[in-house]
C-alpha cells in the first residue's frame, strides 16, 4: 500500500482519498479509520491474490502488486453506504463541473471495475497491470463492514443548487 508505480499513480490515489476519505474518517474517528484503511488494503490484497492464483497461476503471482487503490476502494465502498445522497462534482467532458449523487458516481465506478476485473481474467494481457480484483475486493469490504467501524452518523449533506448553500 505504500509503493506506487509513478507520480500519476500516487496522485490519482491521493485525489480519491482526499475527496472521499475525510467524510468516512468523520464517522469512524481517526484511529478506527486508520485501522479500517489497513484492513481494507489487506482485504483488497487477499482478493487480488486469490484471483491471481485461481485464474492465472503461480507465474502471475510472482508479479508484485503496488499501490493504495485497494485500500482506497474500501473507503469508496464505505462512502457509498454512509453518504449515498451526497453530491460529487465531476468534470463533464473534462471541462464542465457536473454534480452527481455519490451512489451514481461510485456505482458506475464499481461496475466499471467489476467489468474490467472479469475482462482481465478472460484476457489477462489486456489488464494493463491494474489489480482490478483488488479494487473490487476493497470496495466490497468497505461497503459490507463500514457499519461495524462507524461510531457516529455522517453529517447531513447539503443540497447542490449550482452554488454552495449557507
Amino acid at each position: 500500500m505504500f509503493l506506487h508505480a509513478s507520480w500519476l499513480h500516487i496522485g490519482g490515489n491521493m485525489l480519491f482519498l482526499w475527496i472521499f476519505g475525510n467524510n468516512v474518517e468523520d464517522v469512524m474517528g481517526r484511529l478506527r479509520y486508520l485501522l479500517f484503511y489497513f484492513a481494507s488494503g489487506f482485504a483488497a490484497a487477499l482478493s487480488q491474490a486469490w484471483v491471481t492464483l485461481h485464474f492465472a497461476g503461480t507465474h502471475a503471482a510472482s508479479i508484485p502488486t503496488v499501490g493504495a487503490s485497494g485500500a482506497i476502494a474500501g473507503v469508496l465502498g464505505a462512502y457509498f453506504v454512509i453518504l449515498p445522497r451526497a453530491r460529487v462534482v465531476t468534470l463533464l467532458l473534462g471541462l464542465i463541473p457536473f454534480p452527481l449523487r455519490a451512489s451514481i458516481f461510485l456505482g458506475l465506478w464499481f461496475v466499471f471495475e467489476l467489468w474490467q476485473a472479469d475482462f482481465s481474467l478472460t484476457h489477462p494481457g489486456n489488464g494493463g497491470g491494474v489489480a482490478f480484483a483488488a479494487h473490487v475486493g476493497g470496495f466490497l469490504f468497505g461497503a459490507l463492514t463500514v457499519r461495524i467501524w462507524q461510531v457516529r452518523p455522517p453529517a447531513p449533506a447539503r443540497e447542490w443548487r449550482g452554488r454552495a448553500r449557507r
